[in-house]
């Protein structure tokens, strides 16, 4: 057998209270060391890479750019006092939309804080930096947890815990989903705590702190957060299964021969009832219930707010093959449609040999080895891919909850390992599995250059480390082997890190969609914006640049806006108008279009250009400049009338019929094969409309101009083609990459003295004073307006609006944008923006709050009866229980065999 662990020293008074023996604590060494390793690890893969801030590279691939960015960087101005909204409303998206839905789906961490230390111009380092915190804290807390789980009568190896810690933080799911999408990082943190709150559930410990871990994670990333409370179930199901009360159990009957009397000297251990077992769950239900309603104002306000978002297509889940599956368990794979499984092989190699390592009890092998054999399965079969995903298949990465399974089988590597170095025999057949694994996946087409031979070279050199430590004796060499044996461990499953962090940054720069890095290109516009920002008087566009989100990033207060919680009226009304998305409607994009503007009163517009090739490894540069129009007030006075909007019917008239005048010739179209010929007022503007056309269309004689819609992701915005020639015909050259389905009315011709006319007599019947707050609007109209007052903001559930001295109640809508009925007494109207769900939410929060202070106070007079009935000389109250009564063994492991 392995040579006996070095016994756990006991803490004396003065360790306990911060003394050199309590700095030397494994449970404190373990976290400590595994954070700052994870961090390094993480910034050596991005190094290697050559990703900003490290490297030249843009890291700003799909969401990371085109949300997370934005986000945090409105999210500095938003702490700082510097934006129009609040915490209920961001004046500059989606021409005014929800912000406390987004904050609790994209910004609730406490690490998004951090983003205040940073420079306004740098909010790329800042989230990088947020994001390595992140991967370090997620290393550290399983680290913690790991150590948590060491045999009771002995040290545990902590720098093993350490490194299997940082193998949880630094797994295939974090380079290739954690780290672009850094709000799932929040779930990676949260699955070891969540365990650690199912320890203290079983131990009866810790009734305050517990719900408050709850709900910290729920309150980070509520998503990532039910998928690791999900996990913690399950962690906590096998360990009741296997431990007893205190963490130790009665010894299992399936142990080794001559193994299964106590240890000498050992107090009697306390049987797991089915009283005490369900006592457990009862404690981690009422646990996790308090921690979810302290959460409940942030998460039932993105709850509400889903219900009202635009619908993504129904998904139908196809699981990945068994081949793709397999793959994923080697290193440097990356697609975002197979999960990410990839721990490190050195961990890997440490999991796969609980099956066979007869130093850990029986009962242990089994559960531990049936959960993560259940839970691989459970990622591939429907009902329980929609159990993870809270009954919703998600649109893209349909396999998010992986996360969970690297702890787990993490936790098993540890369970072998820490009563020792595995036997041989488990090391060989724990390789001999592996072989099989990665042969099994030999036809994925995830498979790198580099997975087989970083996975090979990481697995000699791991097994180069293990096998002497496992067979070595009581002599000199046992006490340099087991050093020998870190160091190499440390090199393999560090050196594999960094490698398949490179070879996935790699990749998703080559694979997915990008957005440059922030430079001179942005920093122009946004002066721009700056100087011309006039809000409310009206509103300033930035325009499109590559990313999305612009007016977050850039400040203003555009269209375009990127968020799971946009809603579906604000996406089918811009829709119906002409406006471009993508996102499968949730994000739409901004509308280079002089009426569109006349309708949401956007009367400063940049347009910029970059002076050369926008590249991934350079910061673009370009101009910017501004154009101002006359405009009408964000609020206007319309005839009463019919209030709806087709979206199919066509742009030009949805336009005309909200700004309230005719002011485009909409002729008959004429298509012969890929011509389409019309008539139209000499002078006239052309624009065309095909949200599903995919390729370029020209003016005869002028530029082509690309259109992308790619349906249903991706609908593309009307365009200007240029003007009709002096005879009046209008001849457009469409080039298409497939069949171009286009709509009945595809050609308008805009007469801009008409538009002219319009916006004037918008302007001298609408308000005449419009002031805003953070989350609310009031204006001044001439006396005797009738007819309905309307606001240039998209109407969603839970604004309430007023004329006069009236009360508030649920604004109407008209053709999709904010109304208020006028009877011609009234000269203000007010509306005001609560999110849906913020009630309901506070007053759970308040019972849940109120329920916490009643455990508090129930717990501590619990505690001072304890204290009351022992005796004084003889015991101090630790705080802990059921450890004062435990045997000094763990269940976990099978008890060792004296004289070995």
């Amino acid at each position: 057998m392995p040579p006996a662990a070095t016994p756990v020293p006991t803490p004396d008074r003065e360790g306990a209270r911060g003394g050199p023996r309590r700095a030397r604590d494994p449970r404190l060494l373990a976290p400590t060391v595994a954070g700052p390793l994870t961090a390094a690890v993480f910034v050596l893969a991005t190094a290697l890479a050559r990703s900003h801030p490290l490297g030249p590279y843009t890291r700003n691939v799909v969401d990371l750019g085109q949300q997370y960015l934005p986000y945090h960087a409105y999210w500095r101005a938003f702490l700082l006092g510097d934006t129009h909204g609040d915490a209920f409303l961001n004046w500059n998206s989606g021409f005014g939309a929800g912000f406390l839905g987004d904050i609790g789906t994209y910004l609730s961490s406490p690490f998004s804080l951090l983003v205040v230390l940073f420079p306004a111009d740098r909010p790329e380092l800042a989230l990088y930096a947020i994001t390595v915190l992140k991967i370090a804290a997620a290393g550290a807390a399983m680290a913690a947890l790991l150590i948590r789980l060491r045999p009771a009568d002995r040290t545990g190896p902590w720098p093993l815990a350490a490194l299997l810690g940082a193998a949880y933080a630094l797994s295939g799911w974090t380079f290739n989903h954690g780290a672009s999408v850094p709000m799932w990082l929040d779930g990676l943190i949260a699955f070891p705590l969540l365990c650690l709150v199912a320890e203290w559930a079983r131990a009866g410990r810790r009734p305050v702190l517990g719900p408050l871990v709850v709900a910290l994670a729920w309150t980070a990333n509520f998503y990532t957060a039910y998928m690791a409370t999900l996990g913690a179930a399950l962690f906590l199901a096998v360990r009741l299964f296997t431990t007893g009360p205190g963490g130790s159990a009665e010894a299992d009957p399936g142990t080794i021969a001559g193994a299964g009397a106590p240890a000498a000297g050992s107090a009697a251990v306390p049987k797991a009832t089915a009283r005490w077992r369900l006592a457990v769950l009862l404690r981690a239900g009422w646990t996790v219930g308090l921690g979810v309603g302290l959460a409940a104002p942030l998460v039932l306000v993105v709850f509400s707010g889903t219900k009202y978002a635009d619908p993504t297509p129904e998904t139908v889940f196809a699981p990945a093959s068994w081949a793709e599956l397999f793959g994923r368990f080697l290193p440097a794979t990356a697609n975002v449609d197979t999960p990410a499984l990839s721990i490190g092989t050195p961990a890997l190699l440490l999991a796969l040999t609980l099956p066979f390592n007869r130093a850990v009890a029986p009962r242990v092998r089994l559960a531990w080895t049936a959960l993560t054999v259940l839970v691989t399965l459970s990622l591939q079969w429907g009902p329980t891919h929609l159990l993870w995903h809270a009954g919703a298949s998600p649109n893209g990465n349909p396999y998010r909850q992986t996360f969970v399974l690297s702890g787990l089988l993490l936790i098993a590597a540890w369970l072998s390992v820490a009563p020792g170095v595995p036997r041989p025999a488990a090391l060989l057949g724990a390789t001999a599995l592996l072989g099989a694994l990665a042969l099994a996946a030999r036809t994925s087409a995830d498979i790198d250059a580099w997975s087989y031979p970083a996975a090979a070279a990481a697995l000699l050199l791991a097994l180069a480390a293990l096998l002497p430590a496992a067979r070595a004796g009581r002599s000199a060499a046992s006490r340099v082997l087991p050093v020998a044996a870190a160091v190499a461990l440390l090199a393999a499953q560090a050196g594999e890190a960094a490698v398949s962090g490179m070879r996935t940054e790699r990749q998703q720069r080559a694979d997915v969609a990008w957005a440059p890095r922030i430079g001179p290109w942005q920093r122009a516009v946004a002066a721009e914006v700056a100087r011309a920002d006039a809000w409310p008087a009206y509103r300033t566009d930035p325009g499109p640049l590559p990313g999305g989100n612009e007016p977050l990033l850039l400040g203003g207060e555009g269209a375009d806006a990127y968020s799971s919680l946009t809603t579906e009226n604000t996406s089918r009304t811009l829709d119906s108008l002409g406006f471009g998305h993508y996102a499968k409607g949730r994000h739409p994009e901004t509308l280079d279009n002089p009426v569109a503007d006349a309708i949401f009163s956007v009367g400063a517009r940049i347009r910029s250009e970059p002076t050369g090739p926008v590249r991934q490894d350079a910061a673009p540069r370009g101009t910017a400049t501004v154009t101002t129009t006359p405009v009408p007030p964000l609020v206007t006075v319309h005839p009463a009338g019919n209030a709806t909007v087709d979206p199919e019917d066509s742009a030009f008239r949805n336009q005309e019929l909200l700004l309230g005048s005719s002011v485009y010739a909409l002729p008959a179209v004429r298509r012969t094969g890929t011509t389409l010929t019309a008539r139209c007022p000499a002078g006239t503007e052309v624009w065309f409309w095909a949200p599903e056309y995919h390729g370029t269309a020209a003016l005869a004689g002028g530029a082509p101009a690309d259109f992308d819609g790619r349906p249903p992701a991706v609908r593309a915005p009307m365009r200007a083609l240029g003007t009709v020639p002096a005879g009046g015909e209008v001849r457009l050259r469409l080039v298409p990459e497939r069949a171009p389905a286009l709509p009945r009315q595809s050609v308008g011709c805009l007469d801009r003295a008409r538009l002219a006319a319009a916006v004037a007599r918008l302007t001298a019947t609408g308000a005449t004073e419009v002031t805003t707050t953070g989350h609310g609007l009031t204006a001044e109209l001439p006396p005797g307006s009738t007819g309905v007052a309307v606001v240039a903001v998209p109407r969603a559930t839970g604004w309430r609006c007023a004329a006069g001295d009236a009360a508030p109640v649920s604004a109407r809508s008209h053709r999709g944008l904010l109304a208020i009925p006028l009877d011609g007494r009234a000269t203000r109207v007010s509306c005001a923006f609560r999110p849906p769900g913020v009630r309901l939410g506070a007053a759970a929060g308040a019972a849940a709050l109120l329920a916490l202070l009643a455990t508090a106070l129930l717990a501590r007079h619990r505690a001072r009866r304890a204290g009351a009935g022992s005796h004084p000389g003889r015991q101090e109250f630790t705080g802990r229980p059921h450890e004062a009564r435990s045997s000094g063994r763990n269940a976990d492991y099978a008890p060792r065999r004296t004289g070995a």
